[in-house]
């Protein structure tokens, strides 16, 4: 299997003059935490070696990419927000895994590009260079940015935010990159910017304390600020196993529960995200919701609209 990210080079960006212009609403797929191997990793309560089985994990993505190559009309792209496999960097059965995920994500329909966001689990909780070097090897670039139909989507390193005291120049070069990709999409006019990230950048409250399972404050403030002041709509996020978010200003950040493992009351679940001319519009469906019954008519009436 390709680098899951050359699927998009290869399909949305060879024709991204194309896809610069608005040509009405479409839809997408937010995935988040497959994390082959976390569930009898913490039902063992050894998260740092129980990962020696993930045949669960193995079902719940098959099912959730059954469900989306059900879906009509096609969602534009499938988007998994981080956390791949639970395996960290070295660690015994990292490879393992992720030979076994990317053997469920080839069934993906080939219509349907995919789109791969670095989590901590994918390059370490404290990155380095060679741990980010061997992810885009393996996966695709750890940040980059594509269009699709007038919209602009920016997919970001966040684990750069959070602890990038291994590898600061490469927090450096995002940063830089990031202001340019920002100052591009103003050029172009675009009728929305979307951002990817694995850890939220908040779970409800843009003031809350720093945790675990967000990007601590100084640094959270100033990306908020960055991202808002250039009209970015929403960040689709995961990392917390639960569904949460909230808002900052006019920025909404959207926190996705796991395909994988529930650290809460949620479902296994994808998210669907409608994309109209005014507005973002996302409702997350349990794998078993979304494979029987589709999406609810009242999301496919936003499709054909303005059609």
């Amino acid at each position: 299997m390709k680098p899951a990210n050359a699927s998009l080079d290869t399909g949305l960006l060879q024709f991204a003059d194309a896809e610069y212009q608005w040509k009405g609403p479409f839809y997408f797929i937010q995935g988040a935490d497959p994390q082959f191997g976390l569930t009898k990793a913490w039902t063992h309560g050894d998260t740092e070696n129980g990962d020696d089985e993930w045949a669960v994990e193995i079902k719940l993505a098959e099912q959730a990419v059954q469900a989306v190559n059900k879906l009509s009309p096609k969602p534009k792209f499938f988007v998994l927000c981080g956390d791949l496999v639970h395996g960290m960097p070295g660690t015994r059965w990292k490879k393992n895994q992720e030979q076994d995920l990317k053997d469920v994500l080839k069934n993906t329909d080939q219509d349907i590009p995919l789109v791969l966001v670095s989590g901590n689990h994918d390059i370490g909780n404290t990155p380095t260079s060679e741990s980010i070097d061997d992810y885009c090897k393996n996966w695709g670039d750890d940040y980059f940015s594509f269009w699709v139909g007038g919209v602009f989507f920016i997919v970001l390193n966040s684990q750069l935010y959070y602890d990038c005291s291994k590898c600061p120049e490469l927090k450096h070069a995002q940063d830089a990159w990031l202001d340019e990709q920002l100052a591009t999409a103003a050029k172009q006019k675009c009728k929305h910017i979307i951002v990817f990230q694995h850890i939220p950048l908040f779970l409800s409250k843009p003031d809350e304390d720093d945790d675990y399972f967000n990007v601590n404050k100084p640094v959270r403030q100033e990306i908020m600020e960055k991202l808002d002041k250039a009209g970015v709509k929403a960040v689709f996020s995961g990392h917390y196993h639960r569904n949460a978010g909230g808002f900052y200003k006019g920025l909404e950040m959207v926190v996705s529960s796991a395909i994988g493992c529930q650290l809460g009351k949620d479902t296994h679940g994808l998210r669907v995200v409608v994309v109209t001319e005014e507005k973002v519009v996302h409702k997350y469906y349990s794998l078993t919701e979304l494979g029987s019954h589709g999406i609810e008519k009242e999301l496919l009436d936003m499709l054909a609209e303005q059609k």
